[in-house]
């Protein structure tokens, strides 16, 4: 007898969750190769499949007066969204990060009827920890991504598994080091450094003129030295042309291996977020730097409990790497930083030292492959699923 072709809905705001639900689809079609995916996602979400009835790229913000500014495409999504869940009926609507946004998808589709899986939590261990019963109430499983915040749920009874964390298993390289200096066109004797400005265009905006000045200052003291920059999928060609047209600096713009980009760097400047953490599995030292707008820094100073924005920093519960925050991220401190990376090995290598250290509290991986298992499980599917999958997380 056949089995019936589930459909699932898939809401994603941003380029990492673009990637992550990609990475589970591509799973579940192994195992259920008749399964359609629909949603809001973008580029990567579209290449593994899933049909795209609304385009995220234009929503992928953050910060309070950012999100202000924004809130009319916002609702328009919302809207959207709303009624294509009535109008598709999926067995199972999978709302991956985007936070607020998805929390009020979730309460509607729980509202109608429709089982809610959330794949990455709020991070209710730095601020709002009375989110987890809100949540809690409007989905029927939380997805973690990370084991210490397994807790916070279990001690409210709101359903969770940890999954691990899906950049375990995607971030690697595609050729080794040597290829990539060839194929690239670095020499091997100069110093590469990588500027990675964030996914997102405001950050963009914000970000890529403070790091690229920091370039020139390094430029003025590492002569010969080359810059990579490896451009989110998110990001439109001509908001990076209108800022590097006027940067005389040897740089390289690089689309689709950001891996490989990473792995060629002696040290590199970052926004925090997923980069951070994927840089940290690359053990390449690092510097994150990050601006908000002033009300966004404010409020965040308030609310916010945890010590660190950089999750490396977070999961190691020290400064493992430079954080460099609003008014402290100026060209002269990133430069500064990076210099002193470039320059004093017992520091770079202390840093790596604790990079290896993160690399292994994040385990094995397999996190997509386990939220295809628990998504199937969710529809009813599990014991058949688990004959070819060995949960191994």
């Amino acid at each position: 007898m056949k089995h019936k072709a589930f459909k699932v809905f898939f809401s994603a705001g941003e380029s990492s969750g673009d990637q992550h639900a990609a990475s589970m689809f591509l799973e579940l079609k192994k195992h259920q190769p008749d399964i359609k995916g629909i949603g809001m996602g973008s580029v990567k979400m579209a290449q593994a499949g899933i049909d795209i009835r609304y385009d995220s790229s234009a929503i992928g913000v953050i910060g309070v007066v950012e999100v202000i500014k924004h809130f009319a495409d916002i609702l328009t999504a919302f809207k959207a969204m709303k009624q294509l869940l009535l109008t598709e009926r999926p067995d199972l609507l999978v709302c991956v990060d985007y936070k607020d946004f998805n929390f009020r998808l979730a309460r509607f589709a729980k509202h109608n009827g429709i089982k809610v899986l959330f794949y990455v939590s709020p991070q209710v261990w730095a601020w709002r920890p009375g989110r987890v019963k809100k949540y809690g109430a409007v989905i029927d499983m939380m997805a973690v991504i990370f084991p210490f915040e397994v807790p916070y749920y279990e001690a409210e009874r709101v359903p969770v598994r940890y999954v691990g964390h899906p950049s375990v298993d995607k971030v690697h390289p595609q050729r080794s080091k040597l290829d990539n200096f060839r194929i690239i066109g670095l020499n091997n004797t100069k110093l590469v450094v990588g500027i990675l400005p964030g996914s997102r265009r405001n950050e963009i905006e914000r970000m890529l003129p403070v790091m690229l000045a920091a370039a020139h200052q390094l430029q003025t003291k590492f002569p010969g030295i080359h810059f990579l920059l490896p451009k989110a999928d998110s990001i439109p060609d001509t908001l990076l042309a209108e800022h590097l047209k006027s940067a005389r600096l040897m740089i390289t713009v690089i689309k689709h291996k950001p891996y490989d980009v990473i792995q060629c760097c002696d040290a590199i400047m970052t926004t925090s977020g997923t980069a951070s953490l994927e840089i940290a599995l690359l053990g390449v030292p690092m510097v994150i730097a990050y601006k908000l707008s002033p009300l966004t820094y404010w409020l965040g100073k308030l609310l916010v409990k945890t010590p660190y924005i950089g999750l490396p920093n977070i999961m190691l519960g020290k400064p493992a790497v430079k954080e460099l925050i609003q008014h402290e991220a100026s060209a002269e401190n990133l430069a500064a930083e990076i210099s002193k990376i470039l320059t004093n090995r017992p520091y770079a290598d202390q840093i790596r030292r604790d990079l290896i250290q993160v690399k292994e509290e994040l385990g094995k991986g397999g996190g997509s492959k386990a939220m295809a298992l628990l998504a199937l499980e969710m529809l009813g599917v599990r014991a058949k699923f688990e004959l070819d999958f060995d949960w191994d997380i």
